[in-house]
């Protein structure tokens, strides 16, 4: 193999592409969980068809995660993210274009697939690209710049949705064109040292079992209605998955990685971190829409704070974190979520937006602006050159599954906490007992999200060595 995956002058255009193809999926997923009301009324859509619009995108990008990282391995990453942003355009389009529940269901479907094949290899080039030691700042750029890009996604969602009418959500899933093309056009002939790993044999039966295992796991988490036997089944599969990795001639994901202290952490910090910041991130939007009197563009002045904190700090987090590790970073930022969740949980039966949940979810912004650079960086570190795309798909396919477990078990949670009485969590509501009990629902959310984030903190202190 190669020893350069491209020259030294291509390493920022290789940045760029990865930051492109990333706003595509960062503005899909904050676009379209706010649009989703307006899509539902457009489409003629039920309950269960809205909320598979959203599982099906989970169910296909997070059984498929794993699989994409190592195919990028296998025969080249750039390949696989070039094919992965073809596809996920094809799927954006189609979403731009659907007429019925389903046909939006099916977009959405593809879409994921495409993700799962673009979104490992969007760290994985990067770390590809760049030495070991100059890796956390490219990644800290490759964060800031990603999520500069995307700040204003939620807000120009919000807009569209608001005055645009039905034209407006078709407009947003369109807007991927452009960016696709553009990242196609950036990488195409710059990586001539992505050659994969040639003449070594497809894991196909790894590949199955894994994609089934976490396929399986996502449905049983985002259908409350699946039977006992899809979880039962989702963990047999995986651990057959482990089983056959650990004895398979050319495994997709060699189970050694896990043996380096800092990956296996890092994963355990990504794991719970996630499940603190996706939990607090689904239900806060729904609370303050159906409780608080916010409307859906106000919603956005939650999530913009947290965009351009972690834009603004995520080069010199990253910098930092090569330079005296990325532990202790990563410890600081969790505590201050876990303040900023404590705080919300603290004040949730008050119901003050602007006064009290913006300025806390500014702290979170402030937390995560320490924490994504370097848990970025440590998660690629214990990976071996070849194995770059596995390392990012496990942290990738851990932070998907972090995700449907808090949205899963936080909204039973809520449910619980929220009690018997009409007209139940995360539905409209103006009287005064709809407001306390949607208070105690969303703080029971925050309580949790703000222990998970403060465990976090924790983990992250084993996290001590420089990423280099």
């Amino acid at each position: 193999m190669p020893v350069s995956f491209c020259a030294d002058g291509d390493r920022p255009i290789i940045l760029w592409a990865a930051i492109l193809a990333s706003s595509m999926g960062f503005i899909d997923s904050s676009v379209t969980s706010i649009a989703l009301p307006a899509m539902r009324a457009a489409l003629g859509a039920s309950l269960p068809q809205a909320q598979w619009i959203n599982a099906a995108y989970l169910l296909a990008v997070s059984s498929l995660v794993l699989v994409g990282g190592a195919m990028g391995d296998r025969f080249g990453i750039a390949r696989i993210f070039s094919l992965g942003i073809v596809i996920f355009v094809a799927g954006s389009l189609a979403c731009a274009a659907a007429w019925t529940p389903e046909q939006m269901i099916a977009a959405r479907a593809v879409k994921g697939v495409g993700a799962a094949l673009m979104v490992p290899g969007s760290m994985a080039m990067i770390s590809r690209a760049y030495p070991r030691e100059q890796r956390g700042r490219a990644l800290g750029l490759w964060a800031a710049a990603s999520t500069l890009t995307t700040a204003l996604g939620p807000v120009l969602g919000g807009m569209f949705v608001t005055w645009g009418g039905e034209l407006g959500w078709r407009l947003v899933f369109a807007l991927n064109l452009p960016l696709g093309l553009v990242s196609l056009w950036l990488v195409r002939g710059r990586t001539p040292g992505d050659i994969g790993k040639p003449g070594v044999r497809v894991d196909l039966p790894g590949a199955v079992l894994a994609t089934l295992g976490l396929g399986l796991m996502a449905w049983a988490l985002t259908d409350a209605a699946a039977p006992t036997w899809i979880a039962l089944a989702a963990v047999a599969s995986l651990i057959a998955f482990v089983g056959w990795e650990a004895m398979a001639p050319a495994p997709m994901l060699r189970l050694g990685l896990f043996r380096n202290r800092t990956l296996a952490v890092t994963n355990m910090v990504t794991f719970v971190l996630y499940f603190a910041l996706n939990g607090v991130m689904f239900y806060l939007p729904m609370t303050a829409v159906t409780a608080w009197g916010v409307t859906a563009l106000e919603v956005t002045a939650a999530f913009l704070p947290i965009s351009i904190l972690i834009g603004l700090l995520s080069a010199p987090a990253g910098w930092m974190a090569d330079r005296w590790g990325a532990g202790p970073l990563m410890a600081a930022g969790s505590a201050l979520v876990a303040v900023a969740y404590a705080g919300l949980w603290h004040f949730a039966p008050d119901g003050q937006f602007w006064a009290h949940v913006v300025p806390f979810t500014a702290l979170a912004g402030l937390g995560l602006g320490l924490v994504v650079a370097p848990l970025t960086a440590a998660a690629m570190q214990g990976a071996e050159d070849g194995e770059q795309g596995a390392a990012s798909g496990v942290n990738n396919a851990v932070a998907r599954v972090a995700g449907l477990i808090a949205v899963a078990l936080l909204g039973r949670m809520a449910a619980e906490a929220y009690g018997t009485g009409a007209p139940g969590f995360g539905v409209p509501g103006d009287t005064a007992q709809h407001l306390a009990a949607t208070g105690a629902a969303f703080g029971t959310v925050a309580l949790t999200a703000s222990l998970m984030a403060l465990l976090a903190a924790v983990l992250a202190l084993l996290v001590a060595r420089p990423v280099r």
